[in-house]
């Protein structure tokens, strides 16, 4: 019986002249120099870019020697490039005055992406609380997805099916954190804005920001408005207090002016000598280091004087 003819496939002209080996060479990854007005910024891009002196450096190198390390990016439906790495690489070109940079397009879905573009960035030396919170969530949420999915599909690079392990224990082997504390950081995400700035900029340690996270939200701001009342910010007893009148439903603006206006016991045992005051007592010459140590010195002296009069 003989074959259909509609059956047979054609090779292209193209097909028939191409070789092997550029066939190969079309599929492998390329550096491109792609347009700055094309890179775009990947959504909800936890990580902060900042003009500070650090990015003016980087800039300066990129002036003097272009970019050495390719961006990461992949092609976006309404054109254009989404970032996947390198959104401090694109920020130090604009600031160069370039107009292009190299860029490795790959073909990622939402999950690898995520995926790539947060364990590039976790290995930067200075990572605010809130990058680390919402960087965290988002790829243990694509990780989980990854976990989810059929073992064919889940064998790539960033996949692999999660190695038989829980994400959430997985993601903590790659960061060298606990289980525990990782989803501590994720709490953080259900901070109101203004808070979770105080905890970057250190004027609310961890471990309180971390109880406050369980406030809600019309509670959050009304904090905020206690702290600004009081000029205080809640120690860790005083956060697990307002997180139990919450869960009490108990949590009025009054309370919470209560427990912020309490003296805080590491406030009671403090004694503050200013730059300022202590100046006056010293050469102009001195350091800090070299007043610190006069005064331990004097303290030492002090102290054993009175040792030997009480023992008279």
């Amino acid at each position: 019986m003989k074959r259909s003819a509609k059956n047979i496939k054609l090779a292209s002209v193209d097909d028939l002249f191409s070789t092997e080996e550029s066939r190969a060479d079309e599929n492998r990854e390329k550096i491109i120099e792609i347009p700055l007005t094309e890179l775009f910024p990947f959504k909800d891009h936890p990580f902060k870019v900042i003009d500070n002196e650090a990015m003016f450096d980087t800039a300066e190198s990129v002036k003097q020697y272009g970019v050495l390390v390719p961006a990461i990016a992949r092609p976006r439906d309404e054109g254009g490039y989404e970032l996947v790495a390198g959104h401090r690489r694109k920020r130090a070109c604009e600031l160069a005055e370039l107009d292009t940079m190299p860029v490795i397009v790959r073909n990622l879905d939402d999950d690898e992406a995520v995926i790539i573009m947060v364990d590039s960035n976790l290995q930067r030396e200075n990572i605010l609380p809130s990058e680390r919170a919402f960087a965290y969530k988002m790829k243990l949420s694509a990780m989980k997805r990854q976990a989810g999915r059929p073992l064919k599909e889940n064998g790539s690079q960033v996949g692999n099916n999660l190695l038989g392990k829980k994400a959430s224990e997985l993601l903590a082997e790659q960061v060298g954190e606990s289980k525990n504390q990782i989803y501590r950081y994720i709490r953080l995400t259900h901070l109101i804005p203004e808070i979770l700035s105080m905890v970057d900029e250190k004027k609310i340690a961890f471990n309180p920001a971390v109880e406050l996270s369980f406030l809600k939200k019309e509670e959050q701001t009304d904090l905020l408005d206690a702290m600004d009342m009081e000029q205080a910010t809640p120690s860790l007893s005083q956060a697990q207090r307002l997180k139990k009148f919450s869960n009490e439903g108990k949590l009025t603006l009054e309370v919470m002016s209560a427990i912020m206006s309490e003296e805080k016991k590491g406030d009671l045992d403090k004694v503050t000598l200013t730059g300022d005051k202590l100046k006056k007592y010293f050469p102009k010459s001195y350091t800090p280091k070299q007043m610190e140590e006069t005064i331990m010195k004097l303290l030492e002296g002090w102290h054993k004087k009175r040792t030997r009069d009480q023992e008279r």
